[in-house]
């Protein structure tokens, strides 16, 4: 997906791990996947900058689409639709 396009996505449920240090934003990724209905999207902001590489990887693990990380003002936002 383009920067444009996740720009314009509208998270069903967004989890605040700014601060968090690995592993901890793929612990709190994998808990407010459950708040999220199949087909919706989480929104995982993070401010460690090894989440850009294990949310993609817990992704394909746990069968779920990585749909991008969008840089913010000191964090990522990183994107997930719930597939299962």
């Amino acid at each position: 997906m383009t920067e444009v396009d996740l720009n314009k996505i509208k998270a069903h449920h967004i989890v605040d791990a700014r601060g968090s240090a690995c592993p901890g934003p793929l612990l709190e990724a994998k808990k407010g996947i459950s708040k999220v209905p199949k087909g919706g999207v989480l929104e995982v902001q993070s401010s460690d900058p090894g989440t850009k590489n294990d949310l993609p990887a817990w992704c394909r693990r746990a069968g779920h689409k990585f749909l991008g990380v969008l840089e913010a003002d000191g964090y990522d936002r990183v994107f997930i639709q719930r597939l299962k």
